[in-house]
């Protein structure tokens, strides 16, 4: 996996298929995905999850451990090649707002660890 394939500017969620919080949150993965042009997913152990995404493969880790994720999901704001937001696990408050998406898992609970 290249390291240079996170954009410098958008939106990059680190996830796993072997997270509960990450599987219970892919439909809204996806809608993320349509509905905002810069947004990729690092994905640990399966460059095919989530799918309907555009993947980027970590298996190696070499991009989580840059970004010193901790814990997946985790969702990062990049503006000007910085880190300028960051949500750990499901927030929904957090992910509408960093997203922009308003109704974003408004059938989810409210928060949810990774």
């Amino acid at each position: 996996m290249a390291v240079s394939a996170i954009p410098t500017d958008g939106l990059v969620v680190f996830v796993k298929r072997a997270c509960p919080t990450c599987t219970l949150i892919e439909q809204q993965l996806r809608e993320v995905a349509q509905a905002v042009p810069d947004f990729r997913a690092v994905s640990q152990d399966d460059p095919q999850f989530p799918g309907g995404v555009q993947v980027i493969d970590d298996r190696e880790l070499d991009a989580s451990w840059l970004n010193n994720i901790e814990s997946t999901p985790t969702l990062i704001r990049y503006t000007n090649g910085r880190e300028s937001e960051r949500v750990v696990g499901w927030d929904r408050h957090g992910w509408q707002r960093v997203t922009g998406l308003q109704d974003l898992g408004k059938d989810l609970p409210a928060l949810r660890p990774g």
